[in-house]
């Protein structure tokens, strides 16, 4: 029997959708939270810190806070091929947070470009099959995208 976890972090975070029909074509930002949804079996093993858990929380929030947090809080995203955007990042110097991505930062492709970046660090030492399910983003209290592993 398997069962799931989730944990999120929130950011601030910048971004703009380039041929977007209507405002979203502007920079803004948005209060983001990325959640992740883990799934596995239940840690049996008698006496160690993990019993009865997929995985201690704490440790999930310290992936999150290295590779989604940390990356982005504060930043804002921009498409590689917007080169309007960085020009106009570009010129606010090199105190600037701006993280350039290889696609449209649309929050469907966000919550695929978070599960990519902490799918390598779910791990576990105790054989309770432990995998990343799914990475949900939202980026307005009406509005999120999941991206689940097939």
């Amino acid at each position: 029997m398997t069962s799931r976890i989730r944990r999120w972090v929130e950011t601030d975070t910048g971004h703009r959708v380039p041929n977007h029909k209507s405002k979203c074509c502007n920079f803004h930002g948005h209060r983001y939270r990325w959640e992740v949804e883990l799934e596995g079996e239940v840690v049996t093993e008698t006496g160690v810190s993990e019993e009865g858990m997929l995985i201690d929380f704490s440790d999930v929030s310290e992936i999150l806070t290295n590779h989604i947090h940390d990356i982005v809080d504060h930043a804002f995203i921009v498409f590689e091929g917007d080169e309007q955007a960085i020009t106009a990042l570009s010129s606010m110097g090199d105190g600037h947070r701006t993280v350039i991505v290889p696609f449209i930062p649309t929050a469907e492709n966000l919550a695929r470009w978070a599960f990519e970046q902490v799918d390598r660090h779910i791990s576990t030492s105790y054989g309770n099959k432990l995998r990343l399910h799914s990475f949900h983003v939202r980026e307005t209290p009406k509005s999120w995208a999941t991206w689940t592993r097939d």
